[in-house]
């Protein structure tokens, strides 16, 4: 499951950051196919912003080709509207997902980068038995807990600095068994960040494996630059 529905405003005005150009295809193409890539994907659910279901529909038949010139015949693909907020969208894509699927994915259309072989580490994990499992790096830099300023911008004080050997930076995509995801999307009412969190917050185990550091997050002008170059060296290494 890929939620679309954000604008993506620290990306600077324009097109929501899920449709935004990268080498001339939409991002979310882009995520569309790390997904597809893994054999172990049979369907991809997108949820598009809420008044924008029709455009991204579009989008995915205009781009049928995986990298490499394969099709994603063995890929179905669902696209239903959002929400208003990030749970929301999560919820809507749940329901709409058919019967049948135990093991689901929700990742980042901001992350189009992830290879497969971090795709598949997750559904592996998952299917031996862990209900929430994140890719996640460790933290090159130190890390600081700080006092919030009162205005933006202004200085922080700083409360702990703590152990960066047991802090991981996550990624995505998150895997989880269906049925835990579902009932943490019943039960957790918080405003969180991730879907891991939720599960998390269930009692039950949420386990980490190793991420990559190309699944990294597109969220300024700079990523755009590095997610070019990135894809730039895949073309020089692979021939596309």
């Amino acid at each position: 499951m890929i939620p679309a529905a954000g604008r993506g405003v620290r990306l600077g005005p324009g097109a929501p950051k899920a449709l935004r150009a990268l080498n001339g295809t939409p991002m979310l193409i882009h995520a569309v196919r790390a997904m597809a890539a893994s054999r172990s994907v049979s369907l991809v659910v997108v949820v598009a912003p809420p008044d924008g279901a029709a455009e991204v529909k579009t989008l995915l038949d205009a781009h049928t080709l995986l990298p490499g010139g394969a099709t994603a015949g063995s890929t179905d693909f669902l696209v239903v509207p959002g929400g208003d907020t990030r749970q929301e969208s999560v919820r809507f894509g749940l329901d709409a997902l058919p019967p049948g699927f135990d093991i689901v994915l929700v990742h980042d259309a901001a992350r189009p980068l992830v290879p497969v072989d971090t795709v598949d580490a997750v559904i592996e994990a998952v299917r031996d038995g862990a209900p929430a499992v994140v890719p996640a790096l460790p933290l090159a830099d130190t890390v600081k807990q700080v006092e919030p300023a009162s205005e933006p911008g202004g200085p922080e004080a700083v409360v702990a600095t703590p152990d960066r050997s047991r802090l991981r930076a996550v990624q995505t995509p998150q895997g989880f068994d269906r049925a835990a995801l579902v009932r943490a999307h019943e039960t957790v009412t918080d405003d969180v960040t991730d879907d891991a969190s939720m599960v998390e917050q269930l009692g039950l185990r949420v386990v980490t494996v190793p991420g990559h550091e190309e699944a990294f997050k597109v969220t300024r002008p700079l990523d755009l630059v590095l997610a070019e170059a990135v894809l730039a060296r895949r073309r020089l290494n692979d021939g596309f």
